[in-house]
């Protein structure tokens, strides 16, 4: 499982490394290919989220005792995701013409205030994009606590499994010595009185 894992991280990493260097590259461009990376970018990053699920899949399918150090990599990857998207956010709409003007709906020639307004809402976004960072995290440790609390429930059931077996086992060896006792005092008292009856007959 190990091996799938560090794989999905080795995707990941060419992945970000490529994002990184687009994002870069966008202030840069014509309006069009500016356009294009764009696109470009964004689904490299829904690829990126899906390589994060996978891994995160894989960590849940790992031993609690061994979860701990791939949790804390996991931990790492996401909020070197959350930069990724916090820049590129900022890449375009501090440089890119076309989201500025869809978002001010004037001709570009915005005013400082109005710049200002808009980097005001994108930090608000970003602060809520890190509680939303923040629950989920809470979720996935709530869930990975659940996990092996179910695993914990899982064993104990084998356990009491195991006993239960083990009483019937008991139980049915106490019942053939309980026959064999059963067995030998009846054979004892027809001992007996066959030499009762025999003592009488000498006495007679």
């Amino acid at each position: 499982m190990s091996s799938d894992f560090e794989g999905y991280e080795q995707d990941f990493a060419v992945l970000t490394a490529e994002i990184t260097s687009k994002i870069a590259r966008v202030p840069r461009l014509p309006p069009d290919e500016k356009k294009q990376m764009v696109a470009n970018v964004e689904k490299q990053l829904e690829e990126a989220k899906e390589l994060l699920e996978q891994m995160d899949l894989e960590v849940r399918d790992i031993p609690p005792q061994s979860r701990g150090m791939y949790s804390n990599r996991m931990r790492s990857y996401k909020q070197e995701m959350g930069k990724l998207e916090t820049d590129f956010k900022r890449s375009r709409i501090a440089y890119s013409d076309e989201v500025r003007n869809e978002l001010l709906g004037d001709d570009g020639n915005s005013s400082e205030n109005q710049r200002a307004h808009l980097l005001d809402n994108t930090e608000r976004l970003e602060r809520s994009s890190r509680r939303l960072e923040a629950g989920y995290q809470i979720a996935v440790e709530t869930e990975q606590i659940g996990q092996e609390m179910l695993e914990n429930l899982s064993h104990d059931r084998e356990k009491m499994q195991r006993a239960r077996e083990r009483l019937r086992e008991t139980d049915a060896n106490l019942g053939k010595s309980s026959r064999i006792l059963t067995g030998m005092l009846r054979r004892h008292e027809t001992l007996c009185r066959g030499r009762t009856d025999r003592l009488r007959m000498d006495e007679a």
